[in-house]
């Protein structure tokens, strides 16, 4: 039995805290990795597809079917597995299948393009739950929303300039060169995350057909721990109704630039950037504002934003209006992210931080697949307008689920699955 212990949870300056530190560096590499993927690939898929909605919405399709099917199971074993270890096997594994699929796109078919998309979530659906159940660790509850806030900071920077990013290293360098650049991102990132003080031991657990049943008694009481907390069950409906919103509009963003604005499809790379500027001015008023509103009203307000920016967006056909819709809508999302990953750590038990991540986000997701994988059919058959009036009118609607939460309080964790939070 090994003797290492993980450092208490520091009460100081968050960034001397080491772990935050390596996360942060960690993902600013994945993150090139990620808009390079996004932006490169999709430039690619509509070359060689002349525009294809249905190309373009299996994009998306492929990015977040595995998000579904595989979070049940990676949130239940980032619970038995050492987290630390976890992200950096996710991370080496990404890098090799990104070189894998660089090897068939010199010689095969351009199609493998998609296997890049589809490997990588997958394995984010062992890293991801496997990173927040570290936050639990190696950061103290006072400064969850603190922390939460500074890294979707980072995110949002990388949302003004990942588009080009993106955008430059395919129009430079063509297909081969991007995904050899998310191929390096990974794996620099594999090796900034052994910096991350080592995981404790963790119990072992059975083998076998005896070691099935356990996972599956696991899986079940994440359900049963989920379903028990008033918070965590109204927050799985919001993510619902949030998914069906969000995957209605996601692939359309580019019919937006070229039929309701009248622009080449390259302007949404400038949306996107000024949708980033505000995710990072929201997610600066966020952390100066963490200690003071409840994550429950955090939401609320994101999503109400969102919502109303949708329907905007959809009637819109003037650029500087979409562009400041696009602006409020940017500063409403560091409130629905830093939200919910706040009301998931403060209402959750550290072991059961990974299943509870692993049932929730389906609610999402799932709701999100199908509709990324209709939209393109949808937008063939109806008018963009209706499209995201009604996505914007859902999103309202899961903003609604919300306000008796707004009582709510966290209480001593164990109280959560009596179901008297």
């Amino acid at each position: 039995m090994s003797n290492q212990v993980l450092p208490a949870k520091p009460a100081g300056n968050l960034f001397g805290n080491k772990f935050f530190q390596t996360i942060l560096l960690s993902n600013v590499l994945l993150q090139i990795g990620i808009w390079v993927r996004n932006f490169a690939i999709l430039m690619y898929v509509t070359d060689m597809t002349n525009d294809d909605p249905f190309a373009v919405g299996l994009m998306s399709f492929v990015e977040f079917l595995p998000i579904f099917v595989f979070s049940f199971i990676g949130g239940t074993f980032a619970d038995r597995w050492k987290p630390r270890l976890t992200m950096i096997w996710c991370d080496l594994l990404s890098a090799v299948s990104v070189f894998a699929v660089l090897l068939t796109l010199v010689y095969g078919s351009w199609h493998m393009v998609y296997l890049v998309t589809f490997i990588s979530a997958i394995l984010s659906q062992f890293s991801q739950p496997s990173a927040m159940k570290l936050f639990k660790q190696h950061i103290g509850p006072e400064q969850l929303q603190q922390a939460m806030a500074l890294f979707q900071s980072l995110i949002a920077i990388f949302m003004v300039i990942g588009p080009s990013l993106g955008v430059i290293c395919y129009q430079r360098y063509g297909i081969e060169i991007s995904v050899g650049i998310m191929g390096v991102a990974f794996l620099l990132s594999a090796v900034v995350l052994y910096r991350i003080p080592r995981d404790q031991e963790v119990e072992k657990r059975p083998s076998g057909s005896g070691g099935m049943s356990q996972f599956w008694n696991e899986l079940g009481d994440g359900l049963k721990y989920v379903w028990r907390s008033p918070v965590l069950k109204s927050l799985g409906g919001t993510f619902a109704l949030a998914g069906i919103a969000v995957g209605t509009v996601q692939v359309l963003g580019l019919f937006v630039v070229t039929e309701r604005l009248g622009q080449e499809k390259d302007f949404l790379q400038f949306l996107l950037m000024v949708n980033g500027v505000a995710m990072l001015i929201g997610g600066g008023a966020v952390m100066a504002i963490a200690k003071k509103v409840a994550p429950q009203k955090l939401l609320a307000l994101g999503m109400l934003i969102s919502a109303v920016t949708m329907v905007g967006i959809g009637l819109s056909t003037n650029v500087p209006t979409t562009m400041v819709l696009q602006f409020l809508s940017g500063l409403g999302f560091p409130c629905i992210q830093i939200g919910i990953s706040t009301m998931i750590l403060q209402w959750t038990e550290e072991k059961f931080v990974g299943r509870v991540n692993g049932v929730l986000s389906p609610m999402f997701m799932g709701m999100m697949v199908i509709m990324t994988l209709v939209a393109g059919k949808l937008k063939q058959v109806f008018p963009l307008v209706g499209i995201y009036c009604v996505a914007g009118i859902v999103m309202f609607l899961g903003m609604l689920l919300l306000v008796p939460l707004f009582k709510h309080k966290p209480k001593a964790l164990g109280e959560a699955v009596e179901g008297t939070v």
